[in-house]
């Protein structure tokens, strides 16, 4: 099962690429001239993308990066985290027709693309080469506590426990095709 497991889940660096790439589209969505109700719908959706995102890498992928003597994490990563997390309070106590609100969204997205930025031009490439074979199994868990961290919230939302039906059946078909080639 876990061999299965580890074909259909990317690897850690992969993950955390295509959360970069989802967080940056949903970014050039908003505007300041949008209604309240969008830029709220839109801040809450990358809010709650970031938080995951910082959670799976802080619980998992941080300290196998420590576990392999990398002192990238501690000294510049973890204190973006620090500082994202304290713009997602500010926006989730802002109104979003407070005068403030798109500036605070608009310094939210700068440390998210200077973190994105230090993420993928050194730390990836640096876990690539100590991590190794390893990403794998820590995507595979990335993928299961992403799973945790988000099912109180699929609760709310039928379309997404249709999709997550169709990504189950998904899996069901390709592990039935594996076993018929292995």
């Amino acid at each position: 099962m876990h061999a299965i497991l580890n074909r259909l889940s990317p690897s850690a660096t992969e993950m955390i690429r295509a959360d970069h790439t989802r967080v940056m589209a949903v970014f050039h969505r908003y505007h300041i001239d949008a209604s309240p109700r969008a830029k709220r719908a839109l801040v809450n959706a990358i809010c709650l993308a970031l938080e995951v995102h910082a959670q799976l890498e802080e619980e998992i992928f941080y300290p196998a990066l420590r576990a392999a003597d990398s002192s990238l994490v501690q000294e510049q990563l973890e204190p973006e985290h620090e500082e994202m997390r304290r713009h997602i309070d500010a926006l989730r106590r802002m109104a979003p027709t407070s005068e403030q609100y798109d500036a605070t969204f608009m310094e939210l997205m700068r440390v998210v693309i200077h973190h994105v930025a230090d993420e993928e031009t050194i730390l990836l490439t640096h876990a690539e080469s100590v991590l190794g074979d390893s990403l794998q199994t820590l995507g595979r868990q990335m993928a299961i506590r992403r799973l945790q961290l988000k099912a109180p919230r699929m609760a709310k939302s039928r379309s997404v426990w249709v999709l997550g039906g169709a990504l189950l059946v998904g899996a069901l078909l390709g592990s039935r095709s594996l076993r018929r080639h292995a």
